[in-house]
């Protein structure tokens, strides 16, 4: 408490400094929306505090949080202008309520997974049999605005709410794609997003069998046992697990993933500023008997995906197979403040079972199988007549039976 309070104070000191140097330029900053700015100073405060004493990357500097907030006025401007980091955002209270109210995997809205990319909001996946697939929405899109709306200093939290809402309503959404700008109307649904898309014995001779997880949620355990059971009854003698396109989601659902087929091992590491790491360890109860296994990558599978990846890949429990990986080696802790807004914060990074640190690298496959935008798309969509990443995973296997 008494060093919150001293950095309270030294921002006071910081301001009162800024208005005496900057004079007309901070005031016109500041005082435009008078009432809003006082309110809103309480939120800057905190956000400065936490920023300071505990985001993981060291130096964050005061001063230039505070120049961020003056030269853009807003609390993500500040945020953006003084960190190099999209993950450390400020939600306003209607986005963090959202937030907080969508953790099933049912929600209104048009069905399309976003991240930051470029300091921007963009597609990183459509989902199939949604709104924002039907209208053609590609991975790579930029969303520079939502119902009119400019997404710049916008948290990817803050977008995710603007894009979600009452079924049968209307969004329309501005979108950069390369060279080209175009308006796409969107009507939401009711979205209900499985997390093991697809189950088979993808090749019923050799008995391999085949699941995909398109992400990681509160339900993905319970659907990844029930098409483990389901193989298992088949005979399955190998595994193919594909996370390509599969953004993340929670910690403890990757955890738990990870937890069915590694023993006696650390899942992930956690670490500190200081560099102190905390390790995760796989309990040996539950854990499945070991299998030929590959695990299907490509640059779109992130966070999550790359912890269960890394953590079957160290323990030599499988062969990643596909294009090294997005690269999201980072862990946010999120915190209310005292206007109902909340700052999502990166306080931790993560390393893979063996330690390895893939944040902004990404984790590479061990056997690289490249293919073109296209086919990948259609890979995707679920139409493409050869999948050589596939192919190359059921090659591997059949040599190991």
């Amino acid at each position: 408490m008494v060093s919150r309070r001293l950095i309270v104070g030294a921002v006071l000191v910081i301001i009162l400094s800024l208005v005496i140097v900057y004079g007309s330029a901070f005031t016109s900053t500041f005082v435009g929306g008078t009432e809003h700015r006082f309110k809103e100073l309480g939120a800057v405060m905190d956000v400065i505090a936490l920023v300071t004493t505990r985001h993981y990357f060291q130096p964050v500097s005061t001063l230039e949080l505070i120049k961020g907030y003056v030269a853009s006025g807003t609390i993500n401007g500040m945020l953006s202008r003084a960190l190099d980091d999209p993950y450390t955002r400020h939600m306003d209270p209607a986005a963090y309520e959202n937030m907080m109210n969508n953790t099933t995997g049912v929600y209104g809205g048009i069905g399309i997974v976003v991240g930051m990319q470029d300091d921007g909001v963009t597609v990183v996946s459509p989902i199939k049999g949604t709104p924002g697939e039907r209208a053609g929405l590609r991975r790579n899109d930029k969303i520079i605005a939502i119902d009119g709306k400019e997404t710049t200093y916008m948290t990817l939290d803050e977008a995710v709410g603007l894009m979600r809402g009452e079924p049968n309503t209307v969004i329309l959404l501005t979108i950069r794609r390369d060279e080209e700008v175009f308006d796409v109307e969107i009507i939401r649904e009711t979205i209900n997003v499985v997390s093991v898309a697809e189950v088979e014995m993808a090749d019923p001779e050799y008995s391999i069998g085949y699941i995909q997880i398109t992400n990681f949620s509160e339900r993905t355990y319970g659907e990844l046992v029930e098409a483990l059971e389901e193989l298992d009854s088949q005979g399955m003698r190998a595994l193919i697990i594909d996370l390509r396109f599969n953004p993340g989601g929670t910690l403890n659902a990757a955890l738990q993933v990870a937890d069915l087929f590694v023993a006696d091992a650390p899942l992930v590491y956690l670490e500190d500023k200081l560099g102190n790491r905390f390790p995760f360890a796989a309990t040996v109860e539950g854990t499945r008997e070991p299998i030929p296994m590959a695990v299907l990558i490509n640059g779109s599978s992130a966070s999550a995906s790359e912890i269960v990846a890394g953590a079957l890949r160290d323990n030599e429990l499988a062969t990643l197979i596909g294009t090294t990986t997005f690269g999201k080696g980072l862990v946010q802790s999120l915190y209310p403040l005292r206007d109902g807004s909340a700052l999502s914060i990166t306080e931790q990074g993560y390393l893979t079972s063996g330690g390895h640190n893939i944040n902004g690298a990404g984790i590479s496959p061990d056997i690289v199988v490249e293919v073109t935008p296209e086919e990948e798309e259609l890979i995707y969509l679920g139409e493409a007549e050869y999948d050589a990443q596939l192919e190359e995973a059921l090659t591997l296997l059949r040599s190991q039976l």
